[in-house]
């Protein structure tokens, strides 16, 4: 095999077989795929969504509101039925499983960000099949991240995955719906620096209405992965030995080819951060110097929004509002008003207290 440690996502639709029903079958297929690299060495990740439509299915498919609180029960419901499945399946194959459930709040603290890492690692040591899902049964807005895709992404960075494997019901990204438009093309590679704009205006929403992502959702996934270093793929969920042959580097569906080396565990934990508390707007000269790899400096920014404390997780944005970098401010937003457009030697003068020349070391800065 061509990848030590791969995360596979499956989604609602890939789960179901485009039912209304969770698919043993496909399920089976999927463990028997894993079961096999499982026995060549490879370290593997899933990552699951299907508990609401299981939670659907054991309830009688009732009507029910679409606020959170009912989505919030089904997956209470659904979870339990859905790990069992999981459990009954690749026990067929001699694999043991263990449920890992994540919200944004584990990855975006740092003690806990290194507890989840250290607790993957353990797991796969002992050749066990860590199956996460978001824990959506108690979940608020502000810790979730939203759908399995990115999840799967941020689960890609901890563990230091080399592949993404984002199964869908779809052969892969298109340059429009191509169940709209029969001229709509298969995209194969995308390498460059940015996904293209037009690919973005391509990517629709779910389909079938069971799932919570969409195309849209999985270039977000990508996009986050291959700056941590990962390969990631879209394919379709039926394509025979989908898992194996994308191991064995198989072209199938669409490859997102990294953009950089595999990152430092700390950078890692930056990019995890996601939904950031605050932002820094900087002017062109602090621009063209973060490119260069220098720090930081209160002199160039510009503009703070957002309500964070000093060792928080901002997002840097360029005059034109584009985001261009993640990083670890070493003051709060209150101290950060106040000092932006300063130079460093009139920090301590300005705040009473002095922690460093750089709002943002280079150290703890990831361009994006």
């Amino acid at each position: 095999m061509d990848y030590q440690r791969l995360v596979i996502k499956l989604g609602t639709s890939s789960l179901t077989a485009g039912t209304p029903r969770l698919s043993p079958p496909r399920l089976v297929e999927v463990a028997r795929q894993v079961a096999q690299l499982s026995a060549q060495g490879c370290e593997i990740v899933i990552v699951t969504s299907g508990a609401m439509a299981a939670g659907r299915e054991r309830l009688g498919f009732p009507q029910l509101p679409k606020d959170i609180p009912a989505k919030q029960m089904l997956a209470a419901v659904g979870q339990l039925r859905l790990m069992a499945l999981y459990e009954q399946v690749f026990g067929l194959y001699g694999l043991p499983i263990a449920q890992v459930l994540l919200t944004r709040a584990d990855l975006a603290d740092r003690r806990r960000y290194l507890n989840s890492r250290n607790t993957f690692n353990a797991l796969l040591a002992q050749r066990v099949i860590p199956v996460v899902n978001e824990n959506d049964t108690v979940a608020t807005d502000e810790i979730r991240v939203g759908d399995n895709d990115n999840l799967s992404a941020l689960a890609a960075n901890l563990i230091d995955a080399d592949l993404l494997i984002l199964l869908t019901d779809l052969d892969g990204l298109y340059t429009a719906d191509p169940r709209h438009d029969p001229a709509a093309q298969l995209v194969t590679d995308v390498s460059g620096p940015e996904i293209p704009p037009e690919l973005w205006q391509a990517a629709g929403g779910s389909a079938n209405g069971l799932g919570t992502g969409g195309m849209i959702t999985k270039l977000q996934a990508a996009d986050l992965a291959r700056r941590s270093g990962t390969r990631v793929v879209i394919a379709r969920a039926d394509e025979h030995d989908v898992v194996l042959r994308l191991a064995s580097s198989e072209p199938i569906g669409t490859c997102f080819h990294p953009v950089a080396t595999a990152l430092e565990s700390r950078k890692r934990y930056i990019l995890a951060g996601g939904r950031a508390p605050g932002m820094a707007r900087i002017d062109a000269g602090a621009v063209r110097a973060l490119k260069k790899g220098s720090s930081l400096l209160p002199v160039g920014v510009k503009a703070v929004e957002g309500d964070f404390e000093p060792g928080d997780t901002i997002r840097v944005f360029d005059p034109a509002g584009r985001e261009i970098a993640r990083g670890i401010t070493h003051y709060g937003s209150a101290d950060l008003i106040r000092i932006a457009g300063k130079k460093s030697d009139e920090i301590e003068a300005i705040l009473g207290y002095y922690d460093g020349d750089e709002v943002i070391h280079r150290n703890e800065l990831v361009m994006i």
